[in-house]
């Protein structure tokens, strides 16, 4: 069963076997989440500061500190390797977010991609044109 999980998650570009093993470990729920509650227990959740009419800015926080370790650098990777992620990170930048924010925008698609593909029981496939 850890090998169809891992087979799974390292069929993502830019996701190799050791954060997939990484992933297995520090989020055995992983599979049995919803997206928002797979961003969410990993902490890359945006969380929104306002009071009454003030509004600051949105940040991240919380979860699980050494599952967003694992998945930066893969998260980098995928910005570059990965063609649907690649085609995400470009148009953030281009819409004038810091490269941090894309960053980790791609480690929070990165955690809903390896979810959906474990609760599905399949592998990445790449969206041809």
């Amino acid at each position: 069963m850890l090998n169809n999980f891992r087979g799974g998650l390292s069929s993502i570009a830019g996701v190799g076997i050791r954060t997939a093993d990484q992933l297995v470990a520090t989020m055995p729920e992983l599979g049995a989440l919803d997206p928002k509650q797979a961003a969410s227990l990993e902490g890359l959740a945006p969380i929104a500061r306002q009071s009454g009419q003030w509004k600051g800015r949105s940040f991240i926080q919380g979860g699980r500190a050494n599952v967003r370790r694992a998945l930066y650098m893969p998260a980098l990777v995928a910005a570059r390797y990965n063609p649907d992620l690649k085609a995400k990170y470009q148009s953030l930048i281009e819409s004038g977010k810091p490269a941090k924010v894309a960053v980790v925008t791609l480690m929070r698609k990165l955690i809903v991609m390896a979810n959906a593909l474990i609760k599905a029981d399949r592998l990445w496939v790449d969206k041809r044109a």
